[in-house]
Formats: C-alpha cells, structure tokens, sequence
C-alpha cells in the first residue's frame, strides 16, 4: 500500500480565464517560517504580463494578511478575500511588477512538528492536495507557470531546503538567522513549491549525464543512508536514459520527514517522503523506498516538466510515473519481479472494477485507475508498438510540450504520429472505459514465463510430492509463496515436509510465508520455526514472536528475552508487539508492569511519529485505557494532522465514551485539566 500516493490534484478553474489574459513569469519570495506561533510572513515580488484587458487579477492566498501592495513601484487599493488577492488597479498591458507583504497561519500544506528546543522540530510542506497558497501567495490553477525563486530566513542551527539551485546562505542582522537562498531557471506549477527545514544531514553523489544529487536524512539515522536511497543513482542513469530527455532540472534531492502525508511528493528538484521509508540493511527487506523513490523521480519529467491541464487528464502524470518506476526495477531486478508487479496490480484493478465504475479519463476516477490502470494502460501500448516507438513518441511529447500544461490528446496525437497506432481505439478501451480488461492483460502477462508456470500451477492439482519438488527448483519466490499459502489448511504431518523445504531455500520472503501461515506451531516443528527469529526482516521476527508466544506460553521469557533490545522499522512495531507481550504474557513484577506501561506512554507521546503512537496506544487501551495519561495520549491524537492518526483517536474516543464509567474518568480528568486540554475534553464529552 506503501506504494500507492494517494493525492489526486485538484484543479481550480476560477482562473481558467486569467491565465489567458495574464502571464505570471517570476516569482521573488522571502519568507519566514516562525515555528513558536506556527507562522509565516514574507515579501513577494511577482513580475506579470497582462496580455489582454482584465479587470481583476487574483492571486490565490488562503487566510493572509497583507500590507505594501505596489505596482511598477506605486501603492495601489486591493481587496482581501480572504482566498484571493484581488487586484484592480495600477497594473499596464505588458510587463508589471508587483511587490508585497504577506503573513499567516496555515490551517494545512505548512506543517511544524517535533520540537525545536532538542532538535527534532521539522518544518515542510505539502502542495499538492492542499494547495501552496496556504503557505505562498500562488496559483491554484496548475495551467499558471512559475519561475519560483524561495529565499528562507530561518535559524543558523537547522538547514533549510526549497526548489532549484542553492544560490548562498548568508547571516543577517538579526543575530542567530541566516536567509538561504534557492532559485529557479524554469516555470513550474505553484503545487509544486516546497520548503523543508529539520536537523538534517547530507550525502551527495553525480549522475552519468553530470547531475548532482543530494540525498538526506535526520541527523540521528546517518547509518540509514546506503539501504535507505540504495539504486538511487542508477535508476536515475537508467530513467534519463529510457525517458530520451536529459533531466530538466539542474539538481535532484531528496530529504524524508516525520509524518508526511503521503509517501512522496514529487516538488520539482526536491522530493519529500515518508520517514517511515528510512530504513537499515534488515528492515530494508520488510518495506523500502526504491518504488516510491522511481516514482517522485518519474515524476519530474511528468508532471513536473508536462503538466496536466486537469484533473481529468491526471493519469498523464501518475500512470506515467507509475509505469516507469516499475521499468526502472525491472531494470534492477528483472522481467520476473516486473510481471509479477504488472500481475498483481491487475488482480487489483480486476478486484476493485466490481465497485470502481469511474474510468481513467474522468476527474474523479480513483486513485488506483490514475495509477495502476494508467500504467497498464501505457505498458499495452509500449508492447503494442514496440520499445523504441514509445521511447520515441514519449521524447518528442515532453520536447514538444516542455514546461507546459498537456491533455491526453497531445500525447495520443504524438504517439499516431510516431506509430500509425490506433489510439482512438486503445483510448476508448483503456481510459474511457470502466473496468478492467483482465483477458486482455493476461495475454500480456503470458509473454513471460514465470507468469506462464504461476497460471498454471494456480489451474492445476498437483501433488505434494510434486510441490515439494518446486520449492526445491529454481521458480521465482511468488510460485513458493503460493505453495505455502495453498497448502495452509492440510494437516501438519503431510504439510510438514512443505513447510521444511520452504524455510530450506532460505528465501527472505519465502520463510516469512511460513511464519505468517503457520500461526499453529506444532511441538515437531518448533525448533525449525524458531530460526524465523533470526531472520533478516523485523516483520518476520514480529510474526514469529507473536506466534511462538501463543503456541507455548510456558517459554515466552525466553523468546523475549531473545528478542529483547531489537527496534525494528521505523513504527517501532516490533518493539511495540514485544513490549504487549511482556505485560500480557510475560512474568513481571508490579514494578516491571509499571516500568512497561511507563514506556508504552513515552511512545504515545506527542515526541514521536503517529504511527509510533498509534501502536503504543492501541496496546495502552487494551491493559490500561482507564489511565488518565493513556486518557490525555487518546485525545491528543484526535489533534494530530495525519488524518488517518486522527481517525484513529476519534473513533476510540467515541466509542468509549459511550461506556459511563469511562465518561465519568475523563469528566473528572478534565475538571483538573489545563485550559486547552479541558476545551478538547469537552468538545468530545458534548457531542451530541
């Protein structure tokens, strides 16, 4: 699921109109982020060419204030919709200047988290979805195109990241503040924009074609670099050199943080990603960002360089960066992971067509027909017309409409042109037509013979003795998959020698479908089960715990105990799950069971991720959800920015307030309270 970005780009056409009568070429921002009053103010300098005589031009500007408004150097009236600038006077047909000040206090898109004073504190940024106009006074409409020039005057002590080339960072006058300075060659959609500021470290490295990249992490995950971005600089050399255009940008970098809301967000030259993607060499098998990674950088040529006009053409820019991430790991793994990528996301799709009626071409097709059907969309026509005909007709569409807004007749026009195709039809199949074409894809999918042996052996009834033998071969890890979960319900003295074969080929993946379909461990195959506790892969470990504490309760200390130390990714699951087990099922003093619930509350906390706190409470509520601390961490949840964390708290909250005793506690907790926390309180206690 980790793979799927789930932001569709909302398009306003309030401007549609404006873009046609205004130009707005370069933008000159100064801004200053104030993580204390979550805040930011800046001056802006806009240069503009009105084209065509227009009454009002409006600037997209969400809850600012703004003061010094000039244009070509003289004050003029404005309106402040509270949406928009508004701008009446003042301005000439052909070039303007506009000049301005501007402060807010973004409700979304400008986030700050952790905390400044012991240097977790973060500030980003999220465009997409939610509009920079929250955060920069911008432009909504993505048909508006930008030269976006970010200076940033922040501590001396955080180092601070936007789009395009890093120009200087200089001191100021203000003491402990220096302004960093990036700037822009080419336009760009304001969706676009970022800024990012954290305790950050950095690692560089240079493509093939000479671009520098920059990679980085918190300071305290330095030892994370190699399997976090591993492949990077070859899929880079490898995308530039499939897409045929050399990449746009001058400078490509990368940097996570905690708590975004997606997996990735492709702004140009600087993708922002999930933390929970920076990993070791072991939880590097469990979930990494390589796919991800491919993506956002698929997406600085589409979506970045073309952009669609709408949202209704959005499969231009997620089917596409979806389809080459998945070439680039076929680049690095194979055509066998790349067919079964491809097959797996048409089960999906073939799942989802029973309730997903919405086409690909439609603004409101869901995010799985953007991405996965737009990308099988584009593999029928790469394989229909050949390799070097799609290369070809993909290079001429991004030269041709470089920098600028596309519809999906610009690229099917392209792509006739090149190969005499016939895209009216592929487009009435594929991108106007609901559903999933499953015996289509499938006849796609049989080019290949991994996928060829796994239809077969899903058709046929073989033997164990047969099975046992193909676990033993060489068929791709998918195939034993299968045989481990299919054979899940036979009893154990005839499934055993499958279960033995299957942790023998020493396959990560493998050995974990052994863990996870055998959470019954019999007493025979108890000592072959425990070496899944060695495993490199925090999720298998987890599994094994779990099930080898359930399976023989009288020797839970030493599996803890085993265990005890380990971390796992970056949710801290497997730490979580060991810390369940010690105070469920573990032999503990009333100070050891304190000591646990203690440490359980650190990590509801609001000093960690929420994926972090979720865990730790869902394990609080379980032992201890009458514990006003555990009560106070709930509802601190329900406040949280990440909307599936806050759909986790209010849930909770609503459903156990409906239980008196409950509602009495946190009555009685909240008469004690602060001030803010009483107010969350109550807001809670008085729904109706």
């Amino acid at each position: 699921m980790f793979r799927i970005l789930f932001s569709l780009l909302i398009v306003s056409f309030s401007f549609a109109q404006q873009t046609n009568k205004v130009d707005f070429i370069k933008c000159d921002a100064l801004v200053s982020p104030n993580h204390i009053e979550k805040s930011i103010s800046g001056s802006i300098t806009y240069e503009f060419k009105v084209k065509k005589a227009i009454d009002t031009i409006k600037i997209d500007a969400k809850s600012m204030e703004f003061s010094e408004v000039a244009i070509n150097g003289k004050v003029v009236k404005f309106k402040n919709s509270g949406k928009t600038l508004d701008l009446f006077e003042g301005y000439k047909k052909g070039k303007n200047i506009l000049t301005f000040s501007y402060s807010a206090k973004p409700k979304q898109t400008l986030y700050f988290t952790g905390d400044f004073t012991n240097g977790t504190g973060q500030i980003w940024t999220q465009g997409q979805g939610r509009y920079t106009s929250h955060w920069l006074p911008s432009f909504d409409d993505v048909n508006e195109k930008v030269i976006f020039n970010i200076s940033v005057e922040y501590r001396n002590d955080f180092p601070v990241i936007s789009n395009g080339a890093f120009i200087s960072n200089k001191y100021n006058s203000k003491g402990n503040l220096i302004t960093w300075n990036y700037q822009m060659q080419k336009p760009m959609s304001s969706y676009l924009a970022m800024l990012a500021i954290g305790s950050f470290a950095k690692q560089t490295s240079t493509t093939k074609s000479g671009t520098p990249l920059e990679f980085y992490l918190d300071k305290n995950d330095v030892s994370k670099f190699e399997p976090t971005y591993r492949y990077s600089k070859q899929m880079f050399d490898y995308l530039e050199q499939e897409i045929g255009v050399k990449y746009p940008w001058g400078i490509y970098r990368q940097v996570p943080v905690r708590d975004f809301l997606y997996a990735g967000m492709e702004n140009t030259t600087s993708t922002i990603f999930a933390q929970d993607f920076v990993v070791d060499s072991i939880g590097f098998n469990d979930r990494n960002y390589i796919n991800v990674n491919a993506h956002e950088l698929a997406h600085q040529w589409f979506g970045d360089l073309i952009t669609a006009q709408s949202g209704k053409h959005h499969w231009l820019q997620e089917g596409f960066a979806t389809y080459y991430a998945l070439l680039a790991e076929r680049h690095l793994f194979g055509d066998d992971y790349f067919y079964e990528e491809l097959n797996d996301y048409a089960e999906q799709l073939k799942r989802a067509s029973k309730t997903d009626t919405i086409p690909v071409m439609n603004e409101k097709a869901s995010s799985l027909s953007f991405y996965k059907k737009g990308a099988w969309a584009l593999h029928v026509m790469r394989e229909d017309i050949g390799a070097k005909n799609f290369q070809k007709a993909v290079k001429k569409y991004l030269k041709k409409y470089q920098y600028k807004n596309v519809n999906t007749d610009d690229f099917l026009k392209i792509v006739n042109q090149v190969s005499g195709y016939d895209v009216e039809n592929f487009k009435k199949v594929w991108l106007e037509k609901s559903g999933f074409e499953m015996e289509i894809a499938q006849k796609y999918l049989s080019k290949n013979k991994f996928i060829q042996e796994y239809f077969t052996l899903k058709k046929s009834k073989k033997s164990l003795s047969e099975l046992t033998e193909i676990l033993k071969s060489d068929a791709y890890y998918p195939i034993k998959q299968y045989i481990v979960y299919q054979t899940r319900n036979i009893p154990f003295e005839e499934r055993k020698v499958i279960l033995e074969t299957a942790l023998a080929t020493n396959d990560i993946l493998v050995r974990r479908a052994v863990a996870e379909s055998t959470p019954v461990i019999p007493e025979a195959f108890k000592l072959q089960y425990e070496t899944l506790l060695n495993d490199n892969s925090y999720q298998t470990k987890e599994i094994a715990l779990v099930n080898l504490c359930e399976s023989f309760p009288e020797e839970v200390e030493k599996y803890l105990e085993q265990t005890k130390g380990i971390e796992g990714n970056n949710d801290k699951s497997l730490k979580l799950t060991w810390l369940k087990l010690k105070i469920l099922k573990g032999q503990n003093s009333r100070f050891d069971q304190e000591n646990i619930i203690d440490e359980l509350l650190k990590y509801a906390s609001v000093d960690f991720e929420s994926s972090i706190r979720q865990n730790a409470l869902e394990t609080l509520l379980g032992v201890n959800y009458e514990n006003p601390k555990v009560i106070e961490a709930l509802f601190l949840a329900t406040n949280h920015h990440k909307w599936q964390f806050t759909k986790f708290g209010r849930d909770n909250v609503r459903l156990l307030l409906k239980k008196p005793e409950y509602r009495t506690i946190v009555e009685k907790v909240a008469s004690t309270s602060d001030a803010k926390m009483k107010e969350l309180y109550l807001k809670f206690l008085n729904e109706k």
